[in-house]
């Protein structure tokens, strides 16, 4: 089950790497716009584009791919919790669970070296120096 949450993660990160360079490579809608209210031609301003070029469909392809290998490791995560649930049944059920109190072996030692800390004032009602 490994290999293939490696493998699904993989394709996803490789999808997502050709998509960012997909959309910044493409031009623009807008750079168009202007080149037609100079040239007169702003009838095609807000006219149909015409159908899809290649990369576009090749966007629309990766987004695709993007978003099945998402469900994908969403489902096998899932399938993997379930299989060995740790002591709830939900996310929320494990979070809110209290944590076990660190071991003897797991305390961490006092810093060494430091200087004692100073002894706190006498209280005002406490005893007070005679003089």
């Amino acid at each position: 089950m490994q290999i293939w949450m490696n493998l699904v993660l993989v394709v996803q990160l490789l999808a997502a790497i050709a998509m960012i360079g997909l959309v910044l490579i493409q031009h623009g809608k807008g750079a168009d716009m202007g080149a037609s209210f100079g040239s007169g031609a702003s009838g095609s301003l807000f006219g149909a584009t015409g159908s899809a070029n290649f990369m576009s469909r090749s966007t629309a392809v990766c987004a695709a791919i993007f978003f099945v290998c998402t469900l994908s490791l969403a489902f096998f995560s899932n399938s993997a919790t379930m299989r060995a649930p740790a002591e709830g049944s939900s996310v929320l059920d494990r979070a809110a669970a209290p944590a076990a109190p660190p071991s003897a072996a797991q305390a961490v030692p006092a810093p060494t070296g430091l200087p004692a800390p100073m002894a706190a004032p006498a209280a005002a009602g406490g005893s007070a120096p005679a003089k």
